[in-house]
C-alpha cells in the first residue's frame, strides 16, 4: 500500500469528522445559549502509537487523530422583554431536571407549563433550592440571584450551579451538559438578567468561511484516494499477469 493513501484517508476521516462539527455549529446560531465546538488534530508517530498498529508499521510512522472541545466563551445578552427568558452573567448553569438525570444548561428560553411549572423548551422542569419549581399566576419578578417572587411574595430560588475550570463536561443535544459527580458547586460568581437570552457563542461569518474551507479540503483528499486507488488498480492489471 502507498504510504500517501494512509495519510490521505487519515486526512480525509479526520476533515470529515470536523465537517460534521461545522455543520451542526451553523445550525445553532440561533439556539440560545449554544455553546460550539471546536475541532482540533493530534499527530500520532510509532514513538507514541500504543499499541503500534502493523499498518503504520508496514507503511507509515504516523496516524491522524481528531476530536473536538467545547468552547465555553459566553455569548451575547439580548433583551427580549419575555419575563421567563433567563440568561446568567458569570460562569454558572441552570439545572434541569431530565430524564436521564441532573442536567447543566446555559439556554433560559423558558416557559410554565400547563401545571404552572417552570421548564426549559424542551419539557424539562428547572430545578430550584427545593426541587422543581413551581410558579403561581400573576406577574414574575426575578432577582440577580435568582429569587423569584410573584406579586411581592417568594416562589421559589433556582438552583444555579458552577462548574470548576477545567471539568469535563459532555455535550447532550444542542444545550444540555453533563458534568461527572461531584463537580457541581453552588454559585457565587453568577447573577440572573431576567427578559434577557444569552445568544450562541458562534461567529456566523467565520464559521461559514470555516465550513467552506473544510468542505474544500475533503473535496481535495477525496480526489487524492481516487488517484491513488486508479495507481494501484494499474498497476494490479500490469503486473499480477507477470506473477
Amino acid at each position: 500500500m502507498n504510504s500517501g493513501f494512509f495519510a490521505a484517508f487519515a486526512g480525509l476521516v479526520a476533515r470529515t469528522d470536523a465537517l460534521g462539527l461545522a455543520a451542526n455549529n451553523l445550525a445553532n446560531i440561533s439556539t440560545p445559549g449554544f455553546k460550539a465546538q471546536r475541532e482540533f488534530y493530534t499527530l500520532l508517530t510509532s514513538a507514541n502509537i500504543r499499541p503500534l498498529l502493523p499498518v503504520n508499521q508496514a507503511i507509515n510512522d504516523f496516524a491522524v487523530l481528531g476530536g473536538a472541545t467545547l468552547d465555553l466563551s459566553p455569548g451575547n445578552l439580548e433583551p427580549t422583554g419575555n419575563d421567563l427568558d433567563l440568561a446568567i452573567e458569570g460562569p454558572g448553569y441552570f439545572t434541569v431536571q431530565t430524564p436521564a438525570g441532573v442536567r447543566y444548561t446555559r439556554n433560559g428560553s423558558f416557559s410554565l407549563s400547563a401545571s404552572g411549572r417552570l421548564v426549559t423548551h424542551t419539557g424539562d422542569p428547572v430545578l430550584g433550592d427545593k426541587g422543581p419549581i413551581e410558579i403561581p399566576g400573576g406577574p414574575v419578578s426575578i432577582s440577580a440571584d435568582g429569587t423569584i417572587s410573584v406579586q411581592g411574595a417568594v416562589a421559589a430560588r433556582l438552583s444555579l450551579a458552577e462548574l470548576p475550570t477545567g471539568t469535563a463536561l459532555t455535550l447532550e443535544g444542542n444545550s444540555y451538559f453533563s458534568a461527572p459527580a461531584g463537580a457541581r458547586r453552588d454559585a457565587t460568581e453568577s447573577r440572573v438578567r431576567q427578559g434577557v437570552l444569552e445568544s450562541s457563542n458562534i461567529n456566523p461569518a467565520l464559521s461559514a468561511v470555516s465550513l467552506i474551507e473544510l468542505q474544500r479540503h475533503v473535496g481535495m483528499l477525496q480526489r487524492a484516494l481516487a488517484i491513488f486507488n486508479t495507481e494501484f488498480n494499474r498497476i494490479a492489471v500490469e503486473d499480477l499477469p507477470r506473477v
